[in-house]
């Protein structure tokens, strides 16, 4: 059995590391960032190929369909460098998905290619003031009338919210949910600020107040808008698995470097021994969340929904490692880890949020272990 990152795919995460590289001297005060995008970061994004990878090949992709692999290593790529790089690489394909599998073919042709090549930015916009992981209680509403579908409501902590080009949006309608995708420059929306979270991220709140669209706009099939939302997380989710792995291999990168340079009751850090622990269960820690990672990627080619719950698993596995092992490069580099900005303290306040979004842990266990009741139990009972 092989073990390895095919050849294909290690290649895309140098590729991406050449882009964040790219972008090291700016990376700095671009993760600062919270209310509008970094120039150079996202020209730097423009000028590679990467955002190729959002989409699928009829429409400018790379690939035929979207591989969570190559999405996944990508982000294990630029993550390490820039949290900013990779949020807006991340974005392109989590606010576009729901047109690459429930546009018409005509917004697939107007909007597609543009993301492909970062062009416009997107954004998904699913959490609202009251609505975080219970999505169902969500109170935006789309409604069809003789004018169009009007869209009312208020969306929270939205990424790239006023600096997006369209929005797809999850919004109840009847008894079900729709996604409906609405254009930034539609009459009645309105953005605003959300408060600082620790790790600087574009945010925004955006309001929709009787934003009418053509009824065209309303991505596959009304209130069957969940099928969207979960086709895009079973192939999205398991890339800040991907991210998770590349923000802790960066910072244990540098807290190893320091335990290895800087000599403390006659020897290097290293070889103290409560130091050493803190080293070899951190690379530990990476190597297996790696392996599920890439493990969890590679089922979701073939099969997103039914791969989810292994994509949750790399999810929740992955963003818990990355918090234990950027805590412990903290403590190897001790006061150097406390520096503002440094790449261990930044990797410190990054890794934190990543628990939260996309599936908070405790949401994720629970998806997991219904997951696993009915695989196991499948037929025992009744």
């Amino acid at each position: 059995m092989e073990f390895e990152l095919p050849e294909r795919y290690a290649a895309i995460r140098e590729e991406a590391r050449g882009v964040a590289a790219g972008i090291a001297d700016v990376a700095v005060e671009a993760d600062g960032l919270s209310d509008r995008i970094h120039p150079a970061v996202l020209s730097a994004l423009q000028d590679s190929s990467l955002t190729e990878l959002m989409v699928p090949k009829v429409h400018g992709g790379r690939f035929d369909d979207v591989d969570p692999l190559a999405v996944c290593v990508a982000r294990e790529g630029l993550m390490g460098t820039s949290s900013h790089l990779d949020s807006l690489f991340a974005l392109q394909g989590i606010g576009s998905y729901a047109i690459t599998r429930g546009g018409s073919a005509e917004q697939q042709e107007r909007w597609l290619p543009r993301v492909a090549r970062a062009e416009v930015l997107a954004a998904l916009a699913l959490t609202e003031p009251v609505a975080g992981s219970d999505l169902k209680s969500l109170t935006t509403t789309v409604t069809e009338t003789a004018d169009g579908l009007v869209v009312d409501g208020e969306k929270a902590f939205i990424s790239n919210a006023g600096h997006a080009a369209f929005y797809t949006v999850l919004a109840k309608e009847g008894d079900g949910f729709s996604v409906v995708l609405v254009p930034a420059d539609a009459e009645g929306i309105t953005f605003g600020p959300t408060p600082p979270i620790i790790a600087p991220h574009v945010l925004g709140s955006v309001t929709f107040d009787n934003v009418v669209v053509d009824p065209a706009n309303r991505l596959g099939e009304p209130g069957r808008g969940f099928d969207l939302v979960l086709s895009t997380l079973a192939v999205f989710r398991v890339s800040v698995a991907g991210a998770s792995i590349g923000l802790a291999e960066a910072a244990l990168r540098e807290a190893t470097r320091h335990a290895n340079e800087r000599v403390q009751f006659g020897r290097p850090l290293a070889r103290l021994g409560a130091v050493a622990a803190l080293l070899a269960d951190s690379w530990t820690d990476l190597e297996q969340a790696r392996l599920l990672t890439y493990r969890s990627a590679a089922r979701a080619r073939q099969d997103p929904l039914s791969a989810l719950p292994h994509s949750s698993m790399a999810k929740l596995a992955a963003s818990e490692a990355v918090g234990r092992i950027v805590d412990r490069c903290v403590q190897v580099m001790g006061r150097w880890g406390l520096v503002a900005d440094s790449v261990v303290e930044r990797a410190y306040r990054t890794a934190r949020p990543m628990r939260v979004y996309e599936g908070a842990s405790e949401v994720l266990r629970l998806g997991i272990a219904k997951a696993l009741g009915e695989e196991y139990l499948d037929g025992v009972e009744g």
